[in-house]
């Protein structure tokens, strides 16, 4: 099972951060097991990403963290909020760098990088993802990814997801524990324990075993998407304002929850079915996120892989002072 484990995002503003993005990006790569010449290659291609967003973006963050694959793997999630990048090819081409930096380029962080994608939009800015993997071990295949991020500067995030993935399906969950700070966190942490026990179940199950286990929490908003790859079909349930969409490049079909508060106020939970089709993707957030984001206002987004999704939509539509937590699936036949 995959959940979110506080994700800690740096600011990457002022010289001063590059190098401690490079040290947070060591510390991890040694902990997932990289030896002395993988780590170096993850500490090199971080310095050049955090330069690059020092140099030329604007409220630049990266992500730095390790994911549960066969071998250890390292995620790098780099975002900002403009310029953007008009022409990308050039940008990719060998021997291009930006100015004042490494001199090694996004080209560069290309080849160091078991696999990248990038979305950028010019105007809007631009988000970039890495996976690193041991250099005998293949490119994770990644088919889900969820981020989360705190409130202001607080320590913790009152909002979780938790996932299991096989390739028959998906089954995930979204909590949005009640306000934030430990409180939050407390009732959203409780939710992933009582995921993790269940998952086998129904979303509408699941969700039951939820509200349960959070009375005595603050509570929360809760939901459960199952996805059937086979068939294409979503199974959903949720209760509190959880948002469900699946969407396609053109479109997004909500998907309903009922009203209440996980763990305290409960109408009967039911449970919908939905198509999906191909290569649509589902997201779900809570509403630290604006429900008034369109996929026609992301040209090109569902293409990328889910990490880069989750990261974009936090940064334009994660506008709500709140904790803010977002999960996207890809349907892939």
């Amino acid at each position: 099972m995959n959940c979110s484990d506080g994700d800690t995002w740096l600011r990457v503003e002022d010289p001063s951060a590059v190098g401690a993005a490079r040290r947070a990006a060591t510390v991890i790569a040694e902990a997932v097991g990289f030896d002395e010449h993988e780590c170096g290659r993850v500490a090199l291609a971080v310095s050049e990403a955090a330069s690059n967003l020092v140099k030329h973006a604007v409220a630049g963050k990266i992500l730095i963290r390790s994911l549960a694959q066969p071998g250890g793997a390292v995620e790098v999630i780099a975002v900002d909020t403009g310029p953007g990048m008009a022409d990308f090819a050039r940008v990719m081409r060998d021997g291009y760098s930006t100015a004042g930096t490494l001199g090694v380029g996004l080209g560069g962080i290309a080849r160091m990088a078991s696999a990248y994608e990038v979305y950028s939009m010019p105007g809007r800015g631009t988000v970039m993802a890495m996976w690193f993997t041991a250099d005998t071990a293949p490119p994770p295949d990644i088919q889900v990814s969820g981020l989360t991020r705190p409130i202001g500067e607080e320590s913790v995030c009152g909002d979780a997801f938790a996932y299991v993935d096989s390739p028959g399906g998906t089954v995930a969950m979204l909590c949005d524990g009640l306000g934030h700070g430990e409180l939050a966190a407390h009732a959203s942490r409780q939710a992933v324990r009582t995921f993790r026990k269940h998952n086998d179940l129904s979303p509408a199950a699941i969700v039951e075993r939820v509200h349960s286990a959070l009375a005595g929490t603050r509570g929360g908003a809760v939901a459960v998407a199952a996805l059937d790859r086979g068939s294409g079909t979503v199974f959903y349930a949720g209760l509190g304002n959880v948002a469900g969409w699946i969407v396609t490049p053109e479109s997004r079909q909500g998907m309903i929850s009922v009203p209440g508060i996980a763990g305290h106020q409960s109408r009967k939970v039911r449970e919908y079915s939905y198509t999906a089709p191909p290569y649509s993707m589902i997201v779900m957030h809570s509403d630290g996120l604006t429900e008034r984001w369109e996929p026609t206002a992301f040209p090109g987004l569902t293409a990328r892989a889910p990490s880069v999704v989750a990261a974009t939509l936090l940064r334009d539509a994660g506008t709500r002072r709140d904790d803010a937590a977002v999960l996207t699936v890809k349907v892939t036949p």
